[in-house]
């Protein structure tokens, strides 16, 4: 039958009337759920039953509160309500805060027993399969996750660790559980003083050990036969001999040996690992498995029947046998002897007598019981010994997990034993709650009335009193031939008047106990057996003989084993037995009875029971075919009954079941009172007031001090009342409601005819006019329309007759016009004919006049040709250019005396020169001379003189020959070379057309949008990239000069600066340095390209990868640079050297004026060059006297005098060296100017030689002279010599230029080569690749372009790093030189400038720097730390301290001390550090040093030099960036302590917000009047309730979370973290909100909703009011705001279901089906969430792929981000206040 056809079922009941049995009275609608059954107005079997029903079935919820008991129904399945996240909620809270559950009892009693200092005790109980076992180890669990053990022991995961062993030794399946616990545990968890666990200690109660013999139907032996079978595969076990446990008559008596769901093996290694973790050896577990195999191959045994069925034996070949004595190490022989044999010892003789088939079996299974019973026994003990501690323990709790009561058609002495613990616990159980009501009634001033309850002592007396069951029991097995009929015939003669014994009717074997929960009848057989628990004594001597030392150990007498310990004790390992074992009367027990021993330990456990506080868990099984969420009623009001539920429910019930405050009582009833009664201050006084009137019977309540006490039914009366009120309310607003609806329907009905009325006649009126608009105006369209026709048929006659005009008058007009067009065009020919015969004469007569003058003037010309040419051949010609040649020298030699006087070397030379030419001239001409005198006489001379000179005129025609042959070919190859190179930029041209096609067809054809925007984009950045880079390198070039000049500068001061004995190196120095001021192309030309270097590097260092592959092609780059370097400097010396060559000659040519103008330029710049060193010569000694001057006079005037006189000096010298720097750069421009020149007249010098060497001189014979003919000569072979010279130069320029073209060429096929390829690979390929390989393509080319760039780069890093050191160096030599400078006196100071620009470096001079000395570093770590209060820098800049350690850690920096940047930064983590240890509580320092410590961060981020982090600095913080030391190690440790530190400051908030979040936003009414009270239970006046009042308003919550943003925004915390903090925050109050709101059945209703919505919208309001929207804060709500909604919205149809399925997008299924399973409505108008509706909830839901856990981790921590955020502040605006004490730091 189904959930709806079970409440939709009608019941009918006869009511008698004569006996007046009336039905039990239903609770209130209201009251139907609760979580405690004590909280029911009538209290009955009937109403706790329906209850428990309710809630499990329709809510899903298995525990439920009964008082001080804790009811669990087992739910056979798994729910997910014991996870961590659930310990976590129920920890610290009150009981009857949170709906019930396990883990709620286990926090009361740890409550209590760190409160009261009072040892607990937890007593779970209930039939087999009720869940006991589980409920037990989920209490240890709870106490172990919150009282972990502070040490490192993991006391608390042994104590878990000890249920898998002893659920597999000591848990079976039952039919009725899978997992029976087959015995009876008390586990005491010890604590310390701080309540953390210490250790544990176990004690057990009768283990069935019948269970190992034999099993019934369906059910199985203990679990770790079943797991070692499982195993038996493993190596470590092939020497057991097991097999599948189908294959052991021991484990396959009961059928399935297996358990659905589980797996025996994997639970095998779980039992493994726990005996490890337990510290149990791999000897003794080994040894253990050995005694478990042991006994199922002893249960193997073939039993072989001999001489009539009287004797029986063992075969010695049985294999079982021989692996039952080789696995526990006993004699063969002698085991296979008494197994079938015993010893009779009487007082004269022994006997050894066979034994029956039947008393083998028994004595083989009595065997088989007692080695697994003494196992048992041993691995507790073992466990005891690994929970043990030596700490002293200082309270416990205990975990009692017992059977409860069983009555079963076959009841035997388990059973009894049981149901007798059962008796003892009900009547402690009876007394603990008697006396918590007698508590309760005079905590309150109550009169207390004896309330009657079932007392069950003589139940208790008949079992264990003397002559009881037990004693007749035990005196009955003393007796030889004791049986069981004899002894139920004893219980017959003495116990028959007994109330609670009866003998049954048919059976005189039987007996009958009247147990307090029910009945049972024992069947006496088997009893005497059990109880005296009979092994051979001849068996167990064999086994003490075992040579394996721990299974003799496990027989042991404890008589015997006692000494045995105490030698152990004194002799480490060894143990002393004895040889011969003691002779002791045969057949004779070696222990107390079993009946004795249980009763002993039970009196021992109620001992400690009673010592204790007890907390009751009460297990019931819902069904027994072991059906999830199947609800038997008739079994489990059985299992009540049996647990002693209802019989707390009637103690409570016969006195004053209902309890309400007066504030509760007052809050929910305030609408029966009047209103006279409300204007009252004292509730109490208008609650007893409203009582008074309402019950008029005294008796039915009772006014306690805090509490009104009800009798049964008298809250449903109050609640009828209530209702009523609320009914008749109801009644009058909706008469009210509905006469209003009415009226308003009445006027909206009148209104509407009205309006029809109005709305009819104007239509009525309208339609009239509208008739009489149209009449007049159809009038007028008749009358338009007849004007309209007439005008009409004017208009056409009218345009017809001025058609006819028009076409007559043109026709006129155009016979006018062509006549006169004919005459105009005749004239028009008449013009042109006559201007042609005109011009035709005109040019006849010209032509004939330019002939004759054409004529006449060529005669005239070829005239004068002639007379020039022979003028050019005579001698005279030549004597008149020498002449004015050396007049033009003759000038120029004057001019130069005139300008440069100095070269007196030189001008000797040149006279020296000029004397001998005069006097070889005078020499000549004497000879000549006497020649002519003689010229007669010496005709011989004459002759040979002239063939000389025909010798020479014919080497002269042959070197013109040559020079001809030479320029020829020459001319050819320059136009071969001319054409080759115009074909191949031809080539070039069409390689580069045909590339730029390449690439449009490539862009074309590819169709992808993204690649061509890319394309674009690369073109757009490398044009700004272009733009970029000319910007810089301007910047660059102004920034090189002015720290040239500063350099300049730095050197003067430097001069003066340093000591006589160190003057020389700085003076070369700047010599040298001013040497290298000048500059050259060469030096421009690297500059630019470093300059373009800087600025790639700038724009693209962070997108380049600099792996090693980059770092070789750099390197080997380098390597080539360097060669092609070197190659360009040998070069160059060839071209100086040849053009010092072409200077020498051309200054020794005087044939030209062109040669005499490049040498005299040289000159000059040989003179400038020479002076400009006297200059440099003659500074460096006024330096070097200044400087002596310095230092021998020590006067500041003598100092002040120098330094002015230097200064004026230097100025002078530094424009004289501009003066000579520009004369130097135009004589160089004049000397390219005069080569060029010399270039271009070469082939006038040519042609004047070729003109004087190819004339015949025939008028010369008679007029040349020999002088001159010399010179001539002479000038000749120079002008050869240097044109020879120029043509090699050229020869070697044009093959240099060849062969750069040839490289070129073979450059340009190779790149050829590789585009073709790659075009033919890029054809092969989609469009998509194809871009996406040109773009790659066009990266590798930027890349290696790129690398060029870098190799200058890192020359030009280098050598910036060492001029910036210089240039620090030189810096603080000024700085000091100025601070010196300052100290003068105002009166001596001669210039007012000199003092300006002293004050102006003053300024400069404070960088930002803190100077201290090392061993003032402890006091600023303690001043600026340690003992750093928040208050004391309140006033000042936001992190002050984090800024000042900076500036002490630039200044280590500056003056690159590497053990103090060190020495520092380590002593300020561990100060703070240390000071977060001490005030690990405290929300404001913590906040303080998180602000500080992330400052600080970003400080080293923002001054480090990384240009990602110094984009917002101003050239100001530029400045203060660290120069020498890299610490990016130090910044990562300083992010790990900003993330400890936030966590710190979350842990620290979270402590303070938490205790506030459910009392404001749960419980507290922000809205008024709007949630009621429901009528609550026991749990409510818990012991566990706090005294005083702890709630708090949301207004609490607000101003903290004020108090936090204020502290935080006050300390300079960075916005971003603040946001991160108010996430984290508003995340925890979401959460714990959430979770108490899943686990409270009594916040889950509609008006609980609209405050909890009210109460987020304020957190909200506030978020927005501080601009933390965007910090996330609002999102991490959305679930609180979702279930908000969901308690909220309509939950009954189909379409609510999809709304709500479709809203809560944040909450899980399970936490939305639990709210609604918790959903209670607060007044009865509301209606219950149906099951239909839930399962239609999951059904909508099964999609959704939710995690597992119902609860939200509320300890979760979003990960912490600390974005940089540099500060605008400058580290010089800072200013240090005097109540930091930090006077030993120093302003650098």
């Amino acid at each position: 039958m189904s959930t709806a056809q079970l409440y939709t079922k009608l019941y009918e009941y006869p009511i008698d009337l004569q006996g007046n049995e009336l039905p039990f009275l239903r609770n209130p609608d209201i009251l139907v759920g609760e979580n405690d059954l004590t909280a029911l107005s009538y209290l009955h079997e009937p109403a706790v039953l329906h209850n428990l029903k309710v809630r499990f079935l329709e809510s899903n919820h298995i525990y439920t509160y009964c008082g001080i008991v804790l009811v669990a129904i087992n739910p056979y399945e798994q729910l997910p309500i014991y996870e961590q996240d659930v310990i976590y909620a129920y920890s610290g809270q009150n009981m009857g805060d949170m709906d019930p559950h396990i883990f709620a009892v286990a926090e009361e009693a740890y409550k209590q027993m760190a409160r009261d200092e009072k040892n607990q005790s937890i007593i779970v109980s209930g039939e087999s399969g009720a869940g006991k076992t589980v409920s037990a180890k989920y209490a240890m669990r709870f106490f172990a996750t919150v009282g972990g053990s502070a040490s490192d022991t993991n006391i608390e995961a042994k104590v878990l660790a000890s249920s898998p062993i002893m659920e597999a030794i000591g848990n079976a399946k039952t039919t009725r559980n899978d997992n029976s616990s087959r015995f009876g545990k008390y586990i005491q968890i010890g604590f310390d003083k701080r309540y953390h666990i210490i250790g544990a200690n176990m004690r057990t109660y009768l283990l069935e050990k019948s269970r190992v013999v034999f099993q019934a139907e369906d059910e199985r032996n203990y679990h770790i036969f079943y797991q070692l079978c499982a195993s038996a595969s493993l190596p470590e076990f092939k020497d057991l001999g097991l097999t599948c446990a189908e294959d052991f008559f021991y484990t396959s008596q009961g059928g399935d040996t297996s358990i659905d769901g589980v797996d025996d093996a994997d639970d095998f290694e779980k039992t493994r690992h726990a005996f490890t973790l337990l510290g149990v050896k791999e000897s003794h577990q080994t040894t253990i498995f050995r005694i478990i195999a042991a006994i199922l191959h002893l249960g193997n045994l073939e039993i072989q029947a001999e001489r009539d069925g009287d004797a029986c034996s063992v075969s010695s070949e049985d294999e079982h046998l021989n692996n039952f004595c080789g696995l526990l190490g006993v004699e063969h022989s002698q085991m296979q002897h008494w197994l079938c044999h015993r010893k009779l010892v009487t007082t004269s003789e022994t006997y050894v007598k066979s034994m029956s088939v039947q008393q083998v079996v028994n004595a083989r299974n009595a065997l088989a019981k007692h080695i697994y019973a003494r196992l048992f026994n041993w691995i507790v003990q073992h466990i005891n010994k690994a929970l043990h501690t030596t700490v002293k323990q200082h309270s416990f709790i205990g975990v009692l997990d017992i059977y409860g009561f069983e009555t079963f058609e076959v009841n035997s002495f388990e059973q009894f034993c049981i149901n007798y613990a059962n008796e003892k616990l009900q009547q402690q159980f009876n007394s603990h709650v008697f006396k918590l009501e007698q508590e309760e009634y005079m905590k309150e001033g109550i009169p207390w009335t004896l309330i009657d309850f079932y007392d069950n002592q003589p139940c208790i007396d008949l079992i264990e009193a003397k002559l009881g069951i037990l004693d007749l029991l035990d005196e009955e097995c003393k007796v030889p031939k004791g049986t069981d009929q004899n002894w139920a015939q004893k219980l017959y003669d003495r116990h028959a008047s007994s109330q609670h014994f009866q003998k049954p009717r048919m059976s005189n074997t039987s007996f009958i106990v009247l147990h307090f929960a029910d009945k049972v009848e024992y069947q006496s057989e088997g009893f005497l057996e059990k109880n005296r628990d009979t092994v051979y004594e001849e068996q167990i001597n064999i086994l003490k003989a075992s040579k394996y030392q721990m299974v003799a150990d496990l027989f042991q007498d404890e008589k015997d084993a006692a000494p045995t310990t105490s030698m152990a004790k004194g002799t480490s390992k060894i143990c002393v037995r004895s040889a011969r074992p003691v002779i002791k009367a045969a057949n004779k027990e070696h222990k107390k009875t079993v009946g004795h021993q249980f009763r002993n330990s039970l009196h021992l456990l109620m001992e400690t029971l009673n010592a204790t506080t007890p907390h009751y868990v009460r297990c019931i099984k819902p069904n027994d075919e072991k059906l999830p969420f199947k609800f038997d009623p008739k079994r489990a009001v059985q299992q009540l009954r049996a647990c002693g539920v209802l019989e707390t429910i009637r103690i409570s019930a016969a006195g004053f079941p209902s309890r309400w405050s007066y504030h509760d009582f007052f809050n929910r009833y305030r609408v029966l009172m009047k209103k006279r009664d409300l204007s009252k201050n004292d509730k109490k006084q208008i609650c007893q007031t409203l009582l008074e009137d309402l019950i008029k019977d005294p008796d039915k309540f009772q006014f306690g001090r805090t509490k009104i006490f009800f009798r049964a039914g008298q809250v449903a009366y109050l609640e009828k009342l209530r209702a009523d009120k609320f009914r008749a309310a109801t009644i009058m607003i909706q008469k009210t409601v509905r006469g209003w609806l009415q009226r308003v329907k009445y006027k909206r009905l009148r209104q509407a005819a009205m309006v029809i009325q109005r709305y009819t006649r104007g239509h009525l009126a309208r339609r009239l006019a509208e008739h009489l608009r149209r009449t007049r105006a159809a009038i007028i369209f008749q009358k338009q329309y007849r004007m309209l026709r007439i005008l009409r048929a004017f208009q056409r006659v009218r345009n017809a007759t001025i058609t006819i005009q028009a076409f007559a008058r043109g026709m006129f007009v155009r016979r006018i016009y062509r006549k006169i067009l004919a005459e105009h065009k005749a004239t028009i020919l008449q013009k042109y004919a006559r201007g042609w015969l005109a011009r035709t004469r005109f040019h006849r007569v010209r032509g004939a006049t330019i002939v004759l003058q054409c004529y006449y003037r060529r005669m005239k010309a070829r005239q004068e040709l002639k007379a020039l040419r022979i003028e050019a051949r005579s001698a005279q010609h030549l004597k008149k250019l020498n002449i004015g040649m050396e007049n033009k020298v003759v000038q120029l030699q004057r001019k130069i005396d005139e300008q440069n006087k100095e070269y007196k070397l030189l001008n000797e030379q040149l006279s020296i020169l000029t004397s001998a030419h005069s006097s070889e001239v005078e020499k000549l001409k004497k000879e000549l001379v006497q020649y002519q005198q003689s010229h007669r006489g010496d005709g011989n001379q004459l002759v040979s003189l002239q063939e000389e000179m025909e010798h020479l005129r014919l080497e002269l025609e042959k070197a013109h020959g040559e020079r001809k042959v030479v320029e020829d070919s020459y001319v050819k190859e320059k136009d071969l070379l001319r054409k080759r190179i115009s074909d191949l930029e031809e080539e070039n041209a069409l390689l580069k057309q045909e590339k730029e096609e390449l690439n449009s067809r490539i862009l074309c054809q590819s169709e992808d949008e993204f690649a061509r925007n890319t394309v674009e984009e690369n073109i757009q950045m490398k044009k700004e990239l272009e733009e970029e880079r000319s910007r810089y390198q301007n910047l660059v070039k102004e920034y090189s000069r002015l720290e040239q000049r500063y350099d300049n500068l730095r050197d003067e001061m430097t001069v003066i600066k340093q000591a006589p004995g160190h003057r020389r190196n700085p003076s070369n120095q700047s010599s040298l340095e001013s040497d290298s001021n000048y500059p050259s192309i060469s030096t421009s030309e690297i500059g630019d390209t470093e300059d373009v270097i800087q600025q790639v590097e700038e724009v693209g260092m962070e997108k380049a990868a600099m792996d090693m592959t980059l770092f070789l092609k750099l390197q080997k780059r380098v390597r080539e640079l360097e060669q092609e370097r070197k190659k360009l400097q040998t070069q160059l010396e060839k071209k100086e050297q040849e053009s010092k060559k072409s200077q020498v000659i051309e200054t020794k040519t005087e044939v030209t004026s062109e040669h005499e103008d490049f040498a005299y330029n040289s000159l000059k710049r040989q003179e400038l060059e020479s002076e400009n060193k006297k200059l440099k010569n003659d500074l460096n000694e006024l330096r070097k006297a200044i400087a002596d001057r310095a230092t021998q006079n020590n006067s500041s005037n003598d100092i002040q005098d120098s330094y002015n006189l230097l200064l004026n000096q230097l100025k002078s010298a530094n424009e004289e060296l501009e003066v000579r720097k520009e004369e130097v750069l135009i004589l160089r421009t004049q000397i390219m100017k005069a080569a060029q020149q010399k270039e271009t007249g070469k082939n006038m010098v040519i042609e004047r030689e070729s003109i004087t060497t190819n004339a015949s001189w025939p008028n010369s014979d008679k007029h040349i002279d020999q002088e001159d003919a010399i010179e001539a000569y002479q000038g000749m072979c120079e002008t050869n010599r240097l044109l020879e010279a120029q043509l090699q130069d050229q020869r070697r320029e044009h093959e240099e230029e060849v062969e750069a073209l040839k490289n070129q060429v073979d450059a340009m096929k190779e790149e050829l080569e590789k585009q073709q390829q790659a075009f033919l690979q890029t054809l092969q390929l989609s469009p998509e690749a194809q871009v996406e390989f040109g773009l790659q393509q066009e990266i590798t080319r930027l890349t290696n372009e790129n690398l060029d760039l870098k190799e200058l780069l890192e020359k030009l890093e280098k050598n910036e790093k060492k001029l910036k050191k210089q240039l620090k160096i030189y810096m603080k030599k000024v700085q000091d030189f100025e601070a010196s400078q300052v100290t003068v006196p105002a009166e001596r100071r001669q210039h007012e400038r000199n003092m300006q620009v002293v004050v102006q470096r003053k300024e400069k001079d404070f960088q930002g720097m803190l100077e201290y000395y090392k061993e003032d570093e402890p006091l600023l770590i303690r001043n600026l730390v340690t003992d750093l209060k928040p208050q004391a820098v309140s006033a000042t800049v936001p992190c002050l301290p984090a800024y000042i350690l900076y500036m002490c850690i630039r200044h280590a920096d500056y003056i690159n001390d590497d053990q103090k940047v060190h020495s520092l930064l380590t002593s300020t983590i561990n100060g703070i550090k240390k000071v977060l240890k001490k005030h690990n509580d405290d929300f404001q320092m913590t906040s303080f040093w998180l602000a500080n410590t992330c400052r600080l961060l970003h400080c080293l981020k923002q001054y480090s030099g990384d240009a990602g982090f110094m984009t917002q600095n101003t050239p100001k913080q530029n400045e203060h960036c660290l120069k020498n030391f890299d610490l990016t190690e130090y910044r990562q440790v300083l992010s790990h302590l900003s993330i400890q530190i936030y966590q710190q400051l979350i842990k620290i908030a979270e402590g303070i917000l938490q205790p506030m979040i459910v009392s404001a936003v749960l419980e507290n009414e922000s809205i008024q009047g709007l949630s009621g009270v429901k009528p609550m239970g026991y749990r409510n006046r818990s012991s566990s309730m706090a005294d005083g009042d702890s709630s708090y308003s949301l207004d609490a919550i607000i101003r903290q979370l004020n108090t936090f943003h204020s502290i935080m925004c006050d300390q300079g915390l960075d916005p971003e973290i603040v946001q991160q903090v108010f996430k984290q925050l508003f995340y925890m109050i979401n959460a714990v909100a959430l979770n108490n709101l899943l686990l409270r059945k009594d916040v889950c209703s509609w008006s609980t909703g609209m405050q909890l919505r009210f109460n987020i919208s304020q957190l909200e309001e506030w978020l927005r009011g501080k601009n933390l929207q965007q910090s996330g804060a609002a999102q991490t709500l959305e679930p609180l705001i979702q279930a908000a909604q969901l308690l909220q919205l309509k939950k009954k149809t189909s379409e609510d279901a999809e709304a709500i399925c479709s809203l809560c997008t944040s909450l899980t299924t399970q936490q939305i089906v639990k709210i609604l399973n918790l959903y209670t409505p607060v007044n009865e108008f509301e209606e219950r969430v149906t099951v239909a509706f839930i399962r239609d909830i999951q059904m909508h839901l099964q999609e959704r792929n939710d995690p597992p856990q119902l609860l939200l981790d509320f300890k979760h921590m979003f990960p912490v981000l600390f974005p940089f955020n540099p500060s605008s502040i400058t580290m010089d605006s800072i200013h240090l206040p005097a109540s930091l004490n930090l006077e030993f730091l120093h302003k650098v």
